[in-house]
Parts: structure tokens; C-alpha cells; sequence
């Protein structure tokens, strides 16, 4: 049989492409999203054709384009102003790629899940890697991309990401940083100076005191001053942390074997707010251990809730942002990440007032809020069943992640008409419901969710576009 006589469902014109005189394409049959590749077809897997080779998205197959379309490689993105797309489910990419499109000078990170995420939902780091890499290739996109792995805690966990190509590692020590410290006497706090692992800091008390208690720093006309206390609580909360940081970011160097990649440090999971003081000594003692990182995220004042606007008092959060993002610019530059920055419209002002283009803005979970929309409006029976199904899990399920929703603040699926559906997603309780549950729905409806997506494919993208649009717009504004 010949391709034109193949029964093409659809096809994709942008992901035409040519390299060495060999034409590949993307189409869609009845089994589903298939690479034609026309001409050299060595190391591709598939049936053939007449001259053509159809090839399932396998990560055989997404291996071997890599490696005849630069393009599909991510690769660091610098200091560029970027979002990352996290994408729970796999086929959110083209959806992503259509918003940034619109916008000059925002780069995306397309491939973003942590590790907790991923056992969540099954996937590995390379089925996250290759899923943004088939999405990349239906758009047609040819700019600089990057992936990160996300929220890494563990030298296995790295080791597993430079593996799969990734080009963007979050490394979160979140684990290693002493909360107690936050609001210790001094006297509690001095046992716990005492006890941290100055080997692998490479420093002693003394030396430390001799660094910061001597010297008041100028950060942009803000002086910084450490008493004794200040000092204390800054090494106590976060001395073993920046061990972590270190010792990851060393690991991490070698196992890239010297190619380029990019580095963040990750302290927003915590109980406490990063100070100003906090912050200035985390970064200062992350240089002098030699770290080089392209993004830092603070724990800010107040709430980052999933998936709903920011919690908390405006007016100190811009006050301290404007100080953080002073170090920041100091220190590196380096960007300022916003973790959990879903829908955060109320505080992005401040980072475009303080921070200017030095921002990663990380998303992920409202992809998969957005999956639910498109569900809405054309499964409606679907989304009941999951709505119904999130709210019993709820309880469980919000263990891992610091939401405030009440479930009882929830409609309920019988009580809403279907054209209302969608309208539960609008909510600050439904929000937070359906997204901290994602793991529990997909083990039980996952199945029946990705191939309503897969049929209705353009209402999913339009529901990420007009999401993420709506986000980008502040920035680029």
C-alpha cells in the first residue's frame, strides 16, 4: 500500500520538516499520532509504505529524530525572561507553544515535572522529556526550548533527568532546611550552628561570623546588617540546605560530563518565609561554594497556594520582593522563580515592577485544570464522574500540598447544569480540589481522560492558549 492510500485521519502541517534530504512529518490515523519519515529512515521503527516509514511515537523513535532535528534538543535559555509548562497528562505542549508564540522574549520550558508528580501520574522523566518533544514537533517550533527536572532531592533522581536529556535541573533541599530555626531563642539556635556540617560547607563558626558579623552589605543603596541572632537563624535554617544545594550541583557537573546545562535552587516548600537577610546569605554562601545557578526561588511572604490567586498582604510581599529581587540582580544576576505561579495575578505586578525580565515564572498543575475545562464542555458525564471522584479523595490526597480549600464550599455534579460545568473550575475550592487530586483521578480515570483529549484535541489546546495568555500578557505587556 502507498501513504496516499493510508487512511490519514488528520494531518499537521507545521511539523514538516527536512534534514539531509529526508522529509518527516506528523499525521494522525485510526491507531492514533504516527511519524512519517520519507527517505533516510535509519534507526527509525515502523511499517512501511511505499516509500514512506509510519513510526508510533515510540521513545526509539523520538530518540532517533532527535538526533536528525536539532530543534527537538532542549538546551539552557540564560536569563531570558521564561515559563515553564508543565504538562501532568502529555499532550498539553501544542496548547503551550500557541500562547508564547504571541509573545517576544518569553522562553518556555516545556518538559517540567518533579518527581513526586511523576509517580503520581506513572510517567517517567523520559516519557515527560518525549511527550514536550512530539508536541514541539507538531508545532513546528524551532526556537530554543529547555526541560526541567523538577524539584530533584536525591543524586538518583539527577542522574535519571541528565539521562533523558534535560537541560534545566530544580534541585530542592527543601528537606534540609530547619524550620524549628525560624523562631528559636538564640541560645537554641547557637546548638544548631554547632551541629551543622562544616566539612561540606568548607567553613567554621568562626569564619562565619568573621564574614558577616564585621561587614554590613550594600545592596543597591539597602544596607544589610547581621547581629549575632540574625546570623544564627540564617545558618540554622538553611547551613545544611546549602550543603544540599552544593553537593547536588557538584553531582550534577559531573555527570554532564561538561556539557552546558542550567541550575536552580528551589527553598519555596518550606513552613517559613525566606527573609531578605535569609536570602543574601543563601546566595553568598552558594557562590562561595563555588554553586553557579540560573534561578532561586524564595519561600515569599505570604501563601502560593495550587492553582489559585496569591494569600496574603500585598504591600509586604512588594516590599520584600523589591529586596529580593535587589540581591538578586547583586548576587548574580540570577532570576527569581515563582513556584506554584499559577494564576498568581494579583502579585505579578510586583515582579514586573522589581524584577523586570528576570523572572521564571513555573506552572503545571493548571495544565491539567485546563484538561478538565475542555472535559467540561465536551464530556460533561466525564467530568461529573470526576469531580465526584475528587471530592471524596480530597482529604487524602491534600497531605502533600499546603491548600486551604473545604471541600462542603464545592458544587456538587448532580447540582450543576451542564453548561455550568466548567464554572466549578472558576472557583477557589473546585480549583484547588480537582488539582491536588490529579494523581487519584488518573489511576482511576486516566485512561478515559487522555482519550477524550485525544479526540477532542483543539479544544484542549484552545483552553491552554487562552490560560496562558492570559498570564504571559502581564509579563509582556
Amino acid at each position: 500500500m502507498k501513504l496516499e492510500e493510508y487512511a490519514v485521519v488528520k494531518t499537521y502541517p507545521r511539523s514538516a520538516a527536512e534534514a539531509d534530504g529526508t522529509a518527516f512529518s506528523l499525521i494522525r490515523t485510526a491507531e492514533g499520532k504516527r511519524l512519517v519519515v520519507q527517505g533516510d529512515d535509519r534507526g527509525f521503527v515502523g511499517d512501511r509504505y511505499g516509500t514512506a516509514l509510519l513510526c508510533p511515537l515510540t521513545p526509539v523513535n523520538a530518540a532517533a529524530l532527535r538526533e536528525r532535528l536539532a530543534w527537538l534538543r532542549p538546551q539552557p535559555l540564560g536569563l531570558k525572561l521564561s515559563a515553564g509548562c508543565g504538562d501532568r497528562l502529555g499532550p498539553a505542549t501544542p496548547g503551550h507553544l500557541r500562547a508564547i508564540q504571541k509573545v517576544e522574549g518569553v522562553a518556555p520550558i516545556l518538559a517540567q515535572q518533579s518527581m513526586r508528580e511523576n509517580a503520581r501520574t506513572g510517567r517517567s522523566v523520559q516519557q515527560v522529556m518525549d511527550d514536550a518533544m512530539w508536541g514541539v514537533f507538531q508545532e513546528g517550533w524551532r526556537e530554543p526550548w529547555g526541560a526541567d527536572a523538577d524539584h530533584l532531592k536525591t543524586e538518583a533522581d539527577v542522574d535519571l533527568c541528565v539521562a533523558a536529556g534535560y537541560s534545566f535541573f530544580t534541585v530542592d533541599p527543601g528537606d534540609h532546611v530547619d524550620n524549628e530555626a525560624h523562631t528559636a531563642p538564640l541560645e537554641v539556635l547557637e546548638d544548631k550552628v554547632r551541629a551543622l556540617p562544616w566539612a561540606d560547607l568548607d567553613d567554621s563558626p568562626d569564619r562565619l561570623q568573621e564574614r558577616y558579623l564585621a561587614n554590613e552589605f550594600e545592596v543597591e543603596g539597602l544596607r544589610l546588617a547581621y547581629d549575632e541572632t540574625t546570623l544564627a537563624r540564617a545558618a540554622a535554617k538553611y547551613g545544611r540546605a546549602i550543603a544540599h544545594a552544593a553537593r547536588m550541583y557538584r553531582h550534577l557537573a559531573s555527570a554532564m560530563g561538561g556539557r552546558s546545562f542550567e541550575f536552580e535552587v528551589s527553598v519555596d516548600e518550606t513552613e517559613t518565609p525566606t527573609s531578605p537577610l535569609e536570602h543574601y546569605f543563601v546566595a553568598s554562601e552558594l557562590r562561595r561554594l563555588g554553586v553557579q545557578w540560573v534561578s532561586l526561588a524564595p519561600r515569599y511572604a505570604g501563601r502560593f497556594e495550587k492553582g489559585v490567586d496569591y494569600i496574603g498582604d500585598l504591600d509586604l510581599f512588594d516590599r520584600e520582593l523589591a529586596q529580593h529581587a535587589a540581591i538578586a540582580r547583586v548576587l548574580g544576576p540570577y532570576k527569581l522563580s515563582i513556584h506554584s505561579g499559577s494564576d498568581k495575578f494579583s502579585a505579578y505586578p510586583s515582579y514586573v515592577r522589581h524584577a523586570g525580565r528576570l523572572v521564571h515564572l513555573k506552572t503545571a498543575g493548571t495544565s491539567y485544570l485546563e484538561a478538565l475545562r475542555a472535559i467540561a464542555g465536551t464530556e460533561p458525564g466525564l467530568f461529573r464522574k470526576i469531580l465526584a471522584f475528587a471530592l471524596e479523595r480530597y482529604d487524602e490526597d491534600r497531605a502533600t500540598y499546603h491548600v486551604s480549600a473545604e471541600p462542603d464550599r464545592v458544587s456538587r455534579p448532580d447540582e450543576v447544569a451542564d453548561v455550568d460545568l466548567a464554572r466549578v473550575l472558576d472557583q477557589f475550592d473546585g480549583r484547588e480540589v480537582l488539582h491536588v487530586t490529579f494523581g487519584s483521578v488518573l489511576s482511576r480515570f486516566g485512561k478515559e481522560l487522555l482519550a477524550a483529549l485525544d479526540e477532542h484535541e483543539e479544544a484542549y489546546y484552545d483552553a491552554l492558549e487562552a490560560h496562558f495568555d492570559r498570564h504571559l500578557a502581564v509579563f509582556v505587556g
